[in-house]
């Protein structure tokens, strides 16, 4: 198999079965990766095996730079590392999988790996739902069990794949909650819906500002 055939993101191994809810791959022909082909080097920097409480076994390919190339629709206002570092998802999310991203994101990043605390949200609100939530309502992709801004820190990363459109499109449905944010609150009075404005930062769009 041609480096180039891996353009897309897709699952070289994953492991099932997948809970309920969470949509699921097509059936796959089997890829056999000649590894001699690649040196290791050349390999680690262009594919990320995952190993983590909720994915083992899971490869993907990075096929483009860090933080460039988007796709036209898509313009986040906050990066991944940004977001961690003002507070998002009560500083549960990603405490386990720190090892697939860069350390730096992680250097400021408000983080409490025993229980969502919303205290560590940067509007001091619980703003989530529970992941159960998402699966009920078949928002989770199968190839990122922890939803939306798993799949932005891996886009982001430079991961692309056929998931890329619909999250996409999500995230400009969100903007209805900036409308409804200009419209109720004096601008700049971060005291006016802290909730709303708290969701606003966990879909990169920076709250602040509005």
């Amino acid at each position: 198999m041609r480096l180039s055939d891996l353009l897309c993101c897709r699952a070289i191994r994953s492991t099932g079965p997948y809970p309920a809810g969470v949509l699921r791959p097509p059936p796959a022909p089997q890829i056999n990766f000649d590894v001699r082909r690649h040196s290791p080097a050349a390999m680690r920097r262009r594919h990320i095996e995952v190993d983590d409480l909720m994915q083992q076994g899971y490869i993907y390919r990075l096929s483009e730079p860090m933080g460039k190339h988007f796709h036209p629709d898509f313009r986040p206002e906050l990066t991944p590392k940004q977001m961690l570092a003002l507070g998002v998802f009560g500083g549960r999310y990603m405490t386990d999988c720190a090892a697939e991203f860069p350390t730096d994101w992680f250097e400021r990043a408000r983080l409490c790996p025993v229980r969502h605390d919303p205290d560590l949200n940067h509007f001091g609100v619980n703003a989530s739902q529970p992941l159960s939530v998402w699966r009920a309502n078949g928002w989770i992709y199968y190839e990122d069990p922890r939803g939306w801004f798993q799949w932005y820190c891996r886009y982001f990363s430079g991961r692309r794949c056929s998931d890329d459109q619909r999250q996409i499109n999500r995230w400009r449905a969100i903007r209805r909650h900036i409308a409804q944010v200009q419209r109720n609150c004096e601008r700049y009075d971060l005291s006016c819906r802290r909730k709303q404005r708290q969701a606003l930062l966990h879909w990169s769009y920076d709250a602040r500002n509005i």
